[in-house]
């Protein structure tokens, strides 16, 4: 008889034909939580443990019809999928690009069940979004978009059912715009979107949560072998939310951040990336990366990929999935990186990601590196349950927590199943025993 996972995987790819990012996402775990499976599989194949792991308990797909401001309707798809909702409501950003459809939205949402576990909150895993773009559209514009989706979606969260956040796309501004609709249909004021604007619930420490978050897991990581990131030279993807706040951080520990790249180009500064001349040119003009240098005349712009050829010790990838292939895994080692920590969500290939660990590269794969923004979600969550507003530093300090305990709690699993130093499987196996235990308790539902 053949293994159960391989049937899984095998199932998976017949039933979820042209999605390949689910697919690699369903792999990647799969292969990695093989040992726990394979020492109970009788019992887990009685249950269909893993056919009700990897089936979402709900997917909603609708369309979203919308008014630009020459009065033309635009017609796009709206997508949330609730995948696992064992250990708490689902919780999952909505992305708005173009690429948006539903095996990545699937992708995003399974890798969200393990993510949200890894944080110690009680969170299940969702995920949703539109193929809308916001970008080079006018504030009203994206209001009524934002509006249209919502009146669709408020039908299906709220504060103990599913907690949408941000994504690619999705800043304060699209939020702002969600929560207002969604608190017009329903006429509730309840915590049912994180990353609001401060005057409405939003948390303190949220925008900053996923890029500081990634530095903790990396400072800890490094303090864990005996070394320091002060000093050391990184390489960052992206220009977002992740990235800007990475950089932020990583300088503020003592590092030297030299790169950052949007989808047209990337810029090397060789005397270290301006964070205040970025949010100005990102978060305020919502501008391209060819601005950057007017504020830094030395740095270097370069029209398409390459950060990844950029000599460094640390490599952070923060834009989007699937951005650093096997060629720049060989690039990245030949330059001698000492560990590659992913802040956007699966953005190395399967490929890449077994060359860097089979090349000694400590690597700390995205539903570990990246937990801090969906662990300030939840923080701030919990906010909005007691009326309350917790300072910036209460909110860091408890982001930090989480983050070193989720650092040790991955080692911790690797070393227990005898894969010490694989992150990829510490962190598959320690999110998937907490939904386990969750889904055994409750039944077959």
């Amino acid at each position: 008889m053949s293994s159960y996972v391989d049937e899984i995987i095998e199932q998976v790819i017949k039933q979820n034909p042209s999605e390949p990012e689910f697919h690699q996402a369903v792999r990647e775990v799969l292969e990695s939580i093989r040992v726990v499976i394979e020492a109970n599989e009788e019992k887990f194949r009685r249950d269909a443990l893993l056919e009700r792991l990897v089936n979402p308990e709900r997917q909603i797909k609708f369309r979203v019809p919308w008014i630009d401001d020459n009065g033309d309707v635009h017609v796009n798809t709206g997508y949330r999928v609730q995948f696992n909702s064992a250990i708490g409501p689902y919780k999952g950003g909505l992305r708005l690009h173009p690429s948006v459809n539903l095996g990545i939205i699937k992708f995003l949402g399974f890798e969200q069940i393990f993510k949200n576990s890894l944080t110690g909150l009680p969170i299940g895993g969702g995920k949703g979004g539109s193929d809308f773009d916001p970008k080079g559209k006018s504030d009203r514009e994206v209001m009524r978009f934002c509006q249209a989706f919502m009146t669709e979606l408020c039908k299906y969260i709220g504060a103990d059912t599913d907690v949408p956040a941000g994504d690619i796309g999705t800043g304060g501004r699209e939020i702002g715009y969600m929560f207002g609709q969604y608190k017009k249909i329903r006429g509730l004021f309840e915590g049912v979107l994180t990353g609001k604007g401060l005057t409405y619930g939003g948390s303190l420490a949220r925008t900053e949560a996923t890029g500081y978050g990634l530095l903790y897991i990396v400072e800890e990581l490094f303090k864990s072998h005996g070394a320091d990131i002060a000093g050391k030279t990184v390489v960052v993807s992206g220009a977002g939310n992740v990235a800007i706040y990475a950089i932020q951080k990583a300088q503020q520990l003592g590092a030297k951040v030299v790169t950052c790249s949007d989808s047209t180009g990337w810029v090397y500064d060789p005397e270290g990336i301006d964070v205040a001349a970025l949010k100005q040119i990102k978060e305020v003009d919502r501008a391209r990366l060819t601005e950057y240098k007017k504020y830094r005349p030395n740095s270097e712009y370069h029209e398409g990929r390459g950060v990844w050829a950029v000599k460094c010790d640390i490599a952070l990838p923060c834009a989007t999935q699937n951005e650093l292939d096997v060629e720049d895994a060989v690039l990245l080692v030949e330059n001698g990186v000492t560990a590659v920590c992913e802040g956007a969500n699966m953005p190395t290939t399967e490929e890449a990601t077994k060359y860097l660990q089979n090349n000694g590269v400590w690597f700390i794969p995205g539903k570990a590196a990246n937990a801090g923004g969906v662990a300030t979600s939840a923080l701030e969550m919990s906010q909005n349950s007691e009326r309350l507003s917790w300072t910036f530093e209460e909110v860091d300090a408890k982001l930090k927590n989480i983050m070193v305990n989720l650092y040790h709690n991955i080692d911790d699993a690797a070393k227990k199943y005898g894969f010490e130093g694989n992150y990829v499987v510490g962190a598959n196996i320690a999110g998937f025993e907490k939904v386990l235990d969750a889904m055994n308790a409750q039944g077959i539902v």
